[in-house]
């Protein structure tokens, strides 16, 4: 591996946590060069919601190469793009009575989110956004902007303005009732709050530590946003396509927010791809206002659209991640009453879930276990307390049992 350390950046992270050569991979595996196995309970960092190499979307892919179907066109019309655009209003947008317009902002979620945030300024002619404590949003300058994590926020080395964090749910244990300091600031003109553009917010907040906010909450931040005109933008980046169970991350809260980004598994493959969806009435844009060079990557618009018809074409894989998402809710349960004294906190949604330990150190001893017995997971939280757990959403009952073995066995060699 003298390679990597020789020429690759020290700001390489995951590689440090996990230091093999992985070469292959399939369904819910990584395989190392050794040919050692991995359970991939991380998933791209939930960009692969659909496993490694998923045979029936590479088939697809392999297909559209093969006939030397267009790779890259900008915002060129292609067929790849059209047919994408038709499925996802036809399994995505009406089923749900949405009604949204399709920005391809560029590759990756802190696309996503620029665009975001550049639109609600432009269309409200204000520059102030309200974020909350533990978001994470991007490592760009306007995404970090609207980031909690002090160590992500300082590496910009420039100073991060024009946004204001406020709690999210539960941020102090129920003791204050939901927004009522938002309210107060925004009532008082006394407080120095301005008059905010938007408010950005995340169903369950993955990076922040696996933080799932309630329905109630979600449907009461809407309902502020649409008495006081603000305009809400959902960060579905990583707890979207699936991932807490429904499509989208605030389903289940009724909401319709004014914007929402996607990215990562929205592929399908693993392919770079991200969405910027705007209520009508907001597609204010000038033609080329907003671009960028790799907005159409066609090989991601034909995974995209076959993990659309595979998977969402019916609820089987709805209702299946939110019954595996239950078993891992009642191991983890089991495992806050097996150590009472380590005060153990079980989180999330679907198979987003998380469970905090003390500290970080303790957390990332458990991650280093379970890696050491052939099981990948990432800390998170802004002390990388919590054990992230993001597996595919394909995984078997058998893989997600022998996965929670692992993980029982860590514990009780960190804890016991």
């Amino acid at each position: 591996m003298n390679i990597f350390e020789e020429l690759e950046s020290e700001v390489r992270s995951y590689s440090r946590g996990w230091p093999v050569v992985f070469d292959r991979a399939s369904g819910s595996r990584l395989y190392d060069e050794d040919g050692k196995s991995y359970l991939d309970f991380f998933a791209g960092a939930g960009a692969l919601n659909y496993g490694h190499n998923n045979p029936v979307l590479k088939q697809a892919l392999i297909d559209y190469i093969s006939r030397d179907g267009v790779t890259h066109s900008l915002d060129m019309y292609t067929v790849a793009k059209r047919d994408f655009l038709q499925t996802f209003k036809d399994v995505i947008l009406e089923p749900r009575e949405m009604d949204y317009k399709v920005v391809f902002p560029g590759p990756g979620g802190a696309n996503a989110v620029e665009a975001a945030l550049k639109l609600a300024r432009k269309v409200t002619g204000k520059s102030a956004v309200i974020n909350f404590t533990n978001a994470f949003h991007g490592m760009t300058l306007g995404a970090l902007s609207v980031t909690g994590n002090s160590m992500k926020r300082e590496a910009a080395g420039i100073p991060l303005v024009h946004a204001t964090p406020m709690p999210y749910d539960q941020y102090f244990d129920g003791v204050m009732p939901d927004f009522m300091y938002f309210e107060k600031l925004l009532e008082d003109s006394g407080s120095g709050l301005n008059e905010p553009a938007a408010v950005i917010v995340e169903g369950v907040q993955g990076e922040g530590g696996i933080n799932a906010a309630s329905t109630a909450w979600l449907r009461g931040l809407g309902e502020l946003c649409e008495r006081r005109n603000i305009l809400l933008i959902l960060d579905d980046v990583q707890m979207g396509c699936g991932r807490t169970g429904a499509f989208f991350s605030f389903e289940e809260a009724g909401i319709k927010p004014d914007i929402i980004c996607l990215s990562k598994s929205i592929g399908g493959y693993g392919l770079p791809m991200a969405l910027t969806l705007i209520k009508p009435e907001l597609d204010i844009w000038e033609p080329g206002e907003h671009n960028g060079t790799f907005r159409g990557i066609n090989p991601a618009f034909i995974t995209a659209t076959e993990a659309l018809r595979t998977y969402w074409s019916d609820d089987e894989l709805e209702k299946s991640t939110k019954a595996k998402g239950e078993r891992i809710a009642i191991a983890f349960k089991g495992l806050v009453e097996a150590y009472p004294e380590a005060n153990l906190v079980a989180k999330g949604r679907g198979l987003a879930r998380g469970l905090e330990f003390a500290n970080g150190e303790l957390a990332g001893a458990v991650c280093k276990a379970a890696f050491e017995r052939g099981l990948l997971m990432e800390t998170a939280g802004p002390d990388g307390e919590v054990m992230k757990l993001l597996p595919p959403l394909t995984l078997s009952d058998d893989e997600l049992t022998e996965g929670l073995a692992i993980i029982d066995e860590s514990i009780k060699l960190v804890l016991g």
